[in-house]
């Protein structure tokens, strides 16, 4: 029997495309609300870019940077970046829906993957003891120091947060001009 949290995982980029096309639809945006929302979206994206320079996926446990303060920094960056969108949108729906996906498609996803890691890296449970799991909290003492890796970013291809936040916003303005009186 397939977990939901595997289905969860499969399902999150395809269903993020229809619901981009669905935000498209239903956002009315304002000036002053693209830019609230740029407030979110500008740290957000900040955030995952951090966390992408330090995260070597699948050879060693990320706990330096970003991970110092969550175990999910990407996810955290995802989060803000998605509650500018909202702002920016004005739609009530789009609220809903992006709640919908955190509760129902990134909490499951998060679970599997910290159990991924539970169960390759031994030194994750330490780790989870000590650093939250979204929210970030202070830093523990002795925190390892580490640089930030332009070649990691690169290699994670984070900038393509960057250009789709740019794509969407692009079509923000499009529409408040186009619908503005």
């Amino acid at each position: 029997m397939v977990s939901w949290s595997r289905i969860a995982r499969r399902g999150r980029v395809p269903l993020g495309f229809a619901i981009a096309a669905l935000y498209m639809w239903l956002a009315n945006p304002l000036a002053i609300s693209l830019l609230v929302g740029a407030m979110f979206i500008i740290p957000g994206l900040l955030i995952r870019a951090l966390a992408s320079g330090h995260v070597q996926k699948n050879e060693r446990l990320a706990t330096t940077g970003p991970y110092a303060y969550t175990r999910n920094p990407l996810y955290l960056g995802s989060f803000i970046i998605a509650t500018g969108f909202a702002f920016a949108a004005r739609s009530w729906w789009i609220v809903a829906v992006l709640a919908v996906m955190l509760v129902a498609i990134y909490l499951p996803v998060i679970r599997a993957e910290e159990a991924f890691l539970a169960q390759h890296f031994p030194e994750f449970a330490e780790y989870a003891r000590r650093v939250p799991r979204l929210l970030p909290g202070p830093a523990p003492r002795g925190m390892r120091r580490s640089e930030f890796s332009w070649d990691l970013y690169k290699k994670h291809r984070e900038y393509n947060a960057t250009l789709g936040a740019v794509a969407i916003t692009a079509v923000l303005i499009i529409k408040l001009l186009w619908l503005s009186p």
